[in-house]
């Protein structure tokens, strides 16, 4: 997944090239589908990490919290009679009451003490809360001496927003328990006036090289084009903090993830069995909103080369607001790109 240029970052991709070069003769399909894929460096600088690729859970599903973070919220169960040996037990315990069933979710939040010495008496506790606004969580403390593990839960209907650009609003259904970090990020982002800089600025049709569906066309290559659109969520005037390597599933059409550690991140238009789990899926596009996706891929491009990769560029970036959902499912503007 190329990176473009920026100018005004240090150059370290060369020194980086030659530490690779000896294994290129190694895995020459391998290396085709990086430089594809991870050439998320540019040839002026680099915020490239190498990828570690996170476990998946035994039951398929994702039950991740943010360790050193108390989240607060009103109890529905009380950690002092109700424990277990894990946390991704205590997320599993809270998943249970939130199962779009029964109404809204009874509990959208887990707080967990899984640290034997740190807890001591308090090891195994797991609290299941309800937050009074799930996009706006109460943090009671985080930090190094925070003996304990939080996580969220969304619900059917939940933790989806808006990227709203001039061709529509595309409506992502974020994954907290899959990908907390990041999703704590998103979060963040709504509670800013603001986000200038965020867009779209590269744009990948499918080609005759995938379906309508995302499904690859037997004995096509895999690119370029490929399938994707790709921009940034950073806010000018704002500091970014590298996201950690969360949760990394095959990436499906519809699919939203970070480009290394971000801010850069893309929407497939396809799926992409080749690139292996290298990437963080913090979200997904709902099927009724891919066309958008799709309609922004045919805009008018230019191309260009990204660490020897041939991309599309737009023409004119697309400029996106990034917003959040109120209890009717309307839009509410929270953020803004200028």
């Amino acid at each position: 997944m190329g990176r473009r240029q920026n100018d005004s970052e240090p150059s370290r991709f060369i020194s980086l090239t030659f530490l690779l070069a000896g294994f290129i003769s190694c895995a020459l399909v391998y290396t085709v589908l990086s430089v594809a894929l991870n050439s998320n460096t540019n040839s002026k600088g680099s915020n490239f990490e190498p990828l570690t690729l996170a476990e998946e859970s035994n039951d398929g599903g994702c039950c991740r919290g943010v360790e050193k973070l108390e989240l607060w919220g009103g109890a529905v169960k009380w950690g002092s009679d109700h424990k277990f040996n894990s946390s991704k037990e205590c997320c599993q315990a809270c998943k249970a009451m939130c199962t779009g069933i029964d109404g809204p979710c009874l509990c959208d939040t887990w707080v967990f003490c899984g640290n034997k010495k740190a807890c001591g008496s308090k090891f195994g506790e797991c609290w299941l809360k309800k937050q009074k606004d799930i996009y706006a969580p109460d943090r009671q403390e985080a930090g190094d001496r925070v003996i304990w593990t939080s996580g969220l839960i969304f619900g059917k209907g939940e933790g989806i927003v808006g990227l709203e650009t001039e061709y529509g609003t595309l409506h992502i259904k974020l994954f907290p328990d899959c990908a907390p970090h990041s999703v704590a990020y998103i979060l963040e982002l709504l509670t800013l006036r603001h986000c200038a800089g965020c867009q779209f600025y590269r744009a990948e049709g499918r080609g005759q090289l995938w379906d309508s569906e995302g499904n690859h066309i037997k004995k096509a290559p895999f690119g370029p084009p490929f399938a994707i659109i790709q921009g940034t969520l950073e806010a000018q005037g704002t500091t970014f903090k590298k996201i950690p390597t969360e949760e990394c599933p095959y990436i499906r059409r519809g699919s939203v993830a970070w480009v290394g550690s971000g801010p850069e991140f893309f929407i497939s238009l396809a799926d992409h069995q080749e690139w292996k789990k290298a990437y963080t899926v913090f979200g997904s596009v709902l099927p009724e909103d891919m066309e958008i996706a799709e309609k922004i891929a045919q805009l008018p491009t230019k191309s260009d080369v990204w660490n020897n990769i041939n991309v599309s560029v737009l023409e004119k970036p697309v400029p996106l607001l990034v917003r959040r959902l109120d209890g009717w499912g309307n839009l509410n503007t929270n953020v803004k790109s200028d």
